[in-house]
């Protein structure tokens, strides 16, 4: 059994969500100049978003709390669907590992809701 986590650094689903931003981040390097406030953007923030709220939702004391985070992290993970999708359609990048990521980080983040809803504490 898991030692229970110290920060949120120590979450699985933390470590991939932040795998994720650092390949959103290096992928989106080479778009166009022109969508440096456009696509690029969005789709970084988004990306970071997903991260963020993990860590965010780590510190919140109840359980319905600390889900809502996770939800609103599951809804940044399916913006970043769409950006994938929309970089793919525009040929600015190929539909690449990031899906792979974002599908892991996806379950991870289901799972990790599930577990505080259920949990006893």
């Amino acid at each position: 059994m898991r030692k229970p986590a110290k920060t949120f650094k120590d979450l699985i689903v933390w470590q991939k969500a932040h795998e994720f931003v650092l390949e959103v981040y290096s992928q989106t390097e080479d778009f166009p100049k022109s969508e440096m406030y456009g696509l690029t953007s969005q789709f970084r923030r988004a990306a970071v978003s997903i991260a963020a709220n993990i860590a965010e939702g780590f510190k919140k004391r109840g359980k319905r709390d600390k889900a809502r985070f996770l939800n609103i992290s599951q809804g940044s993970l399916e913006e970043c669907r769409y950006y994938i999708i929309l970089s793919k359609d525009l040929g600015y990048s190929k539909e690449s590992e990031l899906n792979q990521k974002l599908q892991e980080v996806s379950k991870l983040i289901d799972a990790y809701s599930k577990a505080i809803l259920n949990s006893d504490s």
